[in-house]
């Protein structure tokens, strides 16, 4: 945690039904009638981006109980096991050149990988350490990095800290056009420590990371955090890293600035990765492929969402005509499964399972591995080939298991977003990855002509 600290200093600043359906279902029909007078008093659609945004922002603000990750016992294929760290120290050559990459990400598409070893693998997925690179190489490019993440710092100490921009409303102002102006800044700032201390608890990794309650208050105050008392010198800590890593992102990069749900997405980075400077540059590589779902043009989510529309409907023509019917065929209820990359859904070690599985597809894609045995047969998971769009069958998975009791109960557009709302904690993530490749098995082909893009959709 050493380089976290000195980093911070510098900043001196029932039924037979298969979903878990009781508890969810209450919980939906409980959400529904929320969605249903937040849908009254608003006089845009509810499609548009600022009332979409504004379920986001309802959904993240709110305190999140501890979730326990839920097993995949009845998944048909099991989760393979995660790459060890014996595994991954056998993968490298004597000068620290990686051996054999499709091996690795083989291992990481099917079993995730040892917590232990994430803050060494993670950067290699996310395309921050070059796959051919020596350790030598490697520990000269991290100076680098290094350097120019304290310039950032130092650009965000001389920025005015005064201006809380409270003449503006935050809920359609987080984000920003190309121009770059301290009281877009400021506002952007103010955002980030609100955001900053509602993320969900994160898990301690151990006694071995040591700080006070004083210490850890002595950094929030520096940083200009409020309204804290209930989080731990841990906990604390971690929003205090949230402030510095962001308002770095922010001057990175001003065209996107700062929205409300990308400290949804930095927190499990900089839980993992320790030195603030690689959990920056993590989050920037992983922000270039995601930085399109917070664009004031919606251009990015709707794309992403009208992918969803169509797998639905050619998996399950009878659901998708209900959700005609229900005038929710834009699939805009899994807007904030598709935003924030079911980050609200999973439990937070299901959710780095999950990023990490993304961007070994990802990898894998753009290596061209893993198509062989897709060619000799098709009827199993297994069999699947790596796809860069994997998240989005992942969340047609997750609908579909909701698919009976929309259909029976007759649902409306806003119960159906009660129910997605109320997934939260209930979700079987290796289950869905399995039905999610399933669906890429039937489908990729029929759909990806139509589909986001060329490029990645992360």
């Amino acid at each position: 945690m050493a380089m976290g600290f000195a980093s911070l200093g510098m900043c001196e600043d029932g039924n037979g039904r298969d979903l878990h359906s009781l508890p969810v279902l209450a919980e939906g029909r409980r959400k529904s009638k929320e969605m249903k007078a937040l849908v009254s008093s608003q006089s845009t659609p509810s499609s548009s981006w600022f009332f979409l945004r504004s379920l986001l922002i309802m959904a993240s603000s709110a305190p999140i109980p501890d979730r326990c990750d839920i097993g995949s016992h009845s998944s048909r294929v099991k989760r393979q096991v995660a790459l060890s760290s014996q595994q991954w120290v056998d993968l490298f050559s004597p000068d620290g050149k990686l051996r054999d990459k499709a091996k690795l990400l083989n291992r990481v598409r099917w079993g995730g990988i040892e917590p232990g070893i994430r803050a060494e693998v993670w950067p290699f997925l996310l395309g921050v350490l070059d796959w051919d690179s020596t350790e030598i190489e490697r520990n000269e490019s991290r100076m680098q990095r290094r350097e120019e993440y304290q310039k950032l710092r130092e650009r965000c100490l001389q920025l005015p800290k005064a201006g809380s921009g409270n003449d503006l409303d935050h809920s359609e102002h987080s984000c920003s056009d190309a121009t770059f102006s301290p009281k877009i800044y400021a506002i952007w700032r103010r955002i980030i420590r609100l955001d900053a201390i509602r993320v969900e608890k994160i898990p301690c990794p151990g006694s071995h990371i040591l700080i006070s309650e004083s210490a850890a208050w002595d950094y929030a105050n520096a940083v200009g955090l409020k309204d804290y008392d209930y989080l731990d010198a841990y906990q604390l800590l971690h929003a205090v890293r949230l402030v510095a890593l962001l308002e770095a992102y922010v001057i990175y990069d001003p065209e996107i600035g700062y929205c409300q749900g990308m400290a949804d997405l930095l927190s499990p980075i900089a839980t993992v990765i320790e030195d603030d400077a690689e959990a920056f540059w993590c989050f920037v590589a992983f922000m270039r492929h995601a930085r399109h779902n917070f664009r004031l043009d919606e251009a990015g989510i709707w794309r992403q969402l009208r992918v969803v529309a169509r797998i639905i409907r050619r998996q399950d023509a009878a659901f998708f005509r209900h959700l005609q019917q229900q005038q929710a065929a834009d699939c805009a209820f899994a807007y904030r499964m598709v935003v924030v990359l079911l980050r609200r859904e999973l439990s937070f070690e299901q959710t780095m399972n999950l990023w990490e599985v993304l961007w070994a597809e990802q990898a894998a894609v753009q290596a061209g591995t893993g198509r062989r045995r897709h060619i000799v047969q098709r009827q199993q998971p297994c069999e699947a080939p790596p796809a860069e769009d994997l998240l989005l069958y992942v969340v047609v998975a997750c609908v579909l298991q909701l698919r009976e009791v929309i259909m029976v109960e007759n649902f409306s557009v806003e119960e159906i977003q009660g129910q997605c709302n109320a997934m939260a904690g209930n979700v079987d993530l290796w289950k869905m990855l399995d039905e999610a490749r399933r669906l890429v098995l039937s489908l990729h082909g029929k759909v990806r002509n139509a589909s986001i893009s060329r490029g990645r959709i992360m």
